[in-house]
């Protein structure tokens, strides 16, 4: 089916509420008021079928008081119906009818000439003439006139035929359905009923809906199109919709229906702003404006970026700050107004719905995005923000997709866990830094652990999501993570330390090397030397000492790695499979050491799960091979750093031991 949705426009008393009724016979003016006084007052709606076409007719209100919901009828027309009278010819809210029409972006439409039948020899050509003049010089072309009378009925096949003309095949639809909410009202039987002009996408029955700017969610209860039930509605027509879980007061005129997470509300807008050539007077920076879109109105202060002024005709981008958030779409038009006198001045195009504070050297930025198509534009602001990022969500509003396709359509986007995304050659050029920033800080102290993010952030781009990119490079293998702290996969510190360093460590294990299973005290190692402190800290972290608490005693030693690697061969050999197992007493004698190392000893292996506690008793667990654990329960950070004054108080989570060879010493 063909379809299209025609605004009527023109001045009040043109006879656009009688053509509407001639073509369709359809009363557009249903409020007692409206009839009392003969001039529409709220938006009027009428159905015209003309072969395979359905064209939705919206009878707007033509008085100058009005204007905002005009604009509320306009906004969603598809091409227009400008009504002219043949007496009166072209009047005020004739030219600013149109004028909206051509910052809404209407460039098809239909003039009727009406009311020829009072019109004497020559009004009726003179009033097409001067409509004609009109349009060129609004640049909205050469639109059909037709010469009408909703009393004789002349010219009403015709302009039918010019209204079918315009019709289209049913819009496919985007990402996210959006509807300006025009009337709220209940419904005995269906409840909380809105009606609006669907756009962008379809709207099918059970669908979640988010209702802006407060953020409530509802549910699709029912769709109709003039009094048609629908289990689903496409775009580009009114449609009414029964909505579940909120009363009509929470959905009020000037609200929208969205596909939730397509729009945010927001108090400022950045936009590509025209003033028409007819506009009194040019407008300063920081003038004070009334913003029109969609059904919604707010307050809006102009600021210029890269002028203090645009003079009638002329165009410039801008950031609008608003009194009144609104959740509208990318590259929807606006209409700006004073608020006194109620003037129409000119509009814009927003570019980004939900932008932060512009400054002045932002202008260039907004003039490129207003130059190319939306996925474009919000490819520039990626560019744009180099090491800082755009949250996806931001980047979907400009592109006007949902925030879940954005990172597919952008090539070569990086993706972080966080929801942001980095434009590719800066996600290089901040995993390249952040690499460097690693390997400096440990050629720096290679006996340190590792730096944290906190460190590293002063030699790094100021804003840059560190942790997204630092989990990219962990997840990639380049760097690893231990205890808050990062490190180069595949950096030796041992091969970082000068050879007095290294001399100092090799003196260092080679003590606990030969105590083997009865290690020397930590605090005698150290001997308060600084050097040897590190050397201990840098061999736990690696693995060659591992931590053994005695939690009775309140003790910890360090065991060389090969002797506990001895100690369960040797426990393996003698009690593997054995079920009474044994106590702490026989394994100190068999590997020749006292309860003092022996308690420490089995603690140690338990928390691996070698050996298995059963009151006094142990057992080899899982049969007892006397082959080392593959992994272990990692230490927390602080616990890098052994207590030099003497013995280590409290437990400490066992460390990853390392390769079995024989017991030493």
């Amino acid at each position: 089916m063909r379809t299209a949705l025609i605004g009527v426009l023109g001045h009040v008393d043109h006879g656009k509420t009688a053509l509407v009724r001639a073509l369709t016979g359809t009363e557009t003016d249903r409020l007692p008021e409206e009839k009392a006084r003969g001039i529409s007052i709220a938006l009027g709606f009428a159905r015209l079928r003309h072969g395979d076409a359905e064209i939705d007719l919206v009878d707007v209100p033509g008085h100058e008081r009005f204007i905002r919901t005009m604009v509320a009828g306009a906004t969603a027309m598809q091409a227009a119906l400008l009504c002219v009278d043949a007496q009166e010819g072209v009047r005020p809210q004739t030219t600013e009818h149109a004028a909206i029409a051509a910052l809404l972006g209407i460039r098809r439409g239909v003039v009727a000439v009406t009311r020829c039948d009072r019109a004497g020899p020559g009004e009726a050509a003179r009033a097409a003439a001067a409509a004609r003049a009109l349009l060129a010089r609004l640049g909205l072309g050469d639109w059909p006139v037709v010469a009408t009378s909703a009393v004789t009925g002349e010219g009403m096949a015709a302009l039918a035929v010019h209204l079918d003309a315009l019709a289209r095949a049913e819009e496919a639809g985007s990402e996210g359905a959006w509807l300006p909410v025009d009337r709220a009202f209940s419904v005995a039987g269906a409840g909380t009923v809105v009606t609006g002009a669907l756009r962008r996408a379809p709207l099918a029955v059970g669908e979640e809906v988010e209702i802006l700017p407060t953020g409530l969610r509802a549910r699709v209860r029912g769709l109709q199109r003039h009094g048609v039930a629908l289990d689903r509605a496409p775009p580009g027509r009114r449609t009414a919709v029964a909505l579940r879980g909120v009363t009509p007061a929470e959905v009020p005129p000037g609200s929208v229906l969205a596909t939730p997470g397509l729009l945010a509300p927001s108090l400022r807008l950045d936009a590509r702003v025209v003033l028409l050539a007819s506009a009194p007077r040019p407008l300063a920076r920081g003038e004070a404006l009334r913003l029109l879109c969609g059904t919604a109105e707010a307050g809006a202060r102009l600021h210029l970026l890269d002028r203090e002024a645009i003079a009638p005709g002329e165009g410039a981008v801008a950031q609008l700050r608003l009194d009144a958030p609104m959740a509208l779409p990318a590259r929807e038009p606006v209409v700006l107004r004073l608020a006194s006198p109620c003037l129409t001045l000119g509009g814009g195009v927003v570019l980004d719905p939900a932008p932060p504070r512009r400054p002045p050297r932002d202008a260039p930025l907004l003039a490129a995005m207003a130059q190319v198509p939306p996925l474009e534009a919000a490819a520039l602001r990626l560019r744009e923000a180099g090491p800082r990022g755009v949250a996806a969500a931001d980047l979907a509003r400009i592109a006007g997709l949902l925030p879940g396709t954005i990172a597919a359509r952008l090539p070569g986007a990086v993706r972080l866990g966080d929801g942001r995304l980095l434009d590719e050659a800066a996600g290089t050029a901040l995993e390249a830094a952040l690499l460097a920033a690693v390997e400096a800080a440990q050629r720096r102290d290679p006996a340190a652990p590792g730096a944290t993010l906190a460190e590293l952030r002063p030699g790094l781009p100021e804003g840059a999501p560190l942790p997204g990119i630092a989990a990219r490079l962990v997840a990639a293998g380049a760097l690893e993570l231990a205890g808050g702290r990062l490190t180069r996969r595949g950096l030796d510190p041992l091969a970082l330390l000068p050879p007095e360093a290294r001399a100092v460590l090799a003196a260092v294990e080679a003590e606990f090397r030969r105590g083997g299973l009865a290690p020397p005290e930590t605090a005698a190692v150290a001997g308060g030397d600084r050097r040897r402190a590190q050397a201990l800290a840098l061999l736990l972290r690696r693995g060659t000492l591992v931590r053994a608490p005695d939690a009775v005693q309140k003790r910890e030693y360090l065991f060389h790695r090969e002797a506990l690697a001895a100690a369960r061969a040797a426990l393996g050999a003698r009690w593997g499979g054995c079920r009474e197992g044994f106590l702490v007493g026989e394994c100190a004698r068999l590997l020749g050491i006292t309860r003092r190392h022996g308690v420490p000893l089995l603690e140690r292996l338990d928390a691996e799960g070698f050996t298995r506690r059963d009151g006094d008793r142990r057992r080899i667990a899982g049969g007892g091979s006397g082959a080392e654990p593959q992994a272990g329960p990692p230490s927390p950070a602080p616990a890098d750093q052994p207590k030099v004054g003497g013995p280590v108080r409290g437990g400490r989570a066992p460390q990853p031991p390392g390769t079995a060879v024989p017991l030493r010493g």
